[in-house]
């Protein structure tokens, strides 16, 4: 963290690594979820299925954000590149 005056600045770092391997285990619970609701039928209730349905929905969301966020990165770098050879 850095004081610049009365603004204070934090820096932070994102892995793509890290964050794949957390969306992977996301999905892989998400699975599990929905594994151990098809095969207790009879126990499901209206809730847990819109609890299921939620949590599709949020996986769904953070993977859709993951692939713009590296279509970013991919747009920057082939600008850069781009760049560098008009230069």
């Amino acid at each position: 963290m850095e004081r610049e005056g009365r603004r204070l600045t934090i820096w932070c770092s994102l892995s793509f690594g890290d964050l794949i391997t957390n969306y992977k285990n996301l999905q892989s619970n998400l699975l599990q979820d929905v594994k151990a609701l098809a095969s207790r039928a009879s126990v499901a209730t209206p809730g847990k299925f819109l609890l299921l349905q939620f949590k599709m929905s949020q996986v769904t969301q953070i993977g859709d954000s993951i692939s713009n966020l590296i279509a970013q990165v991919q747009s920057m770098i082939n600008n850069a590149v781009r760049n560098q050879k008009t230069s």
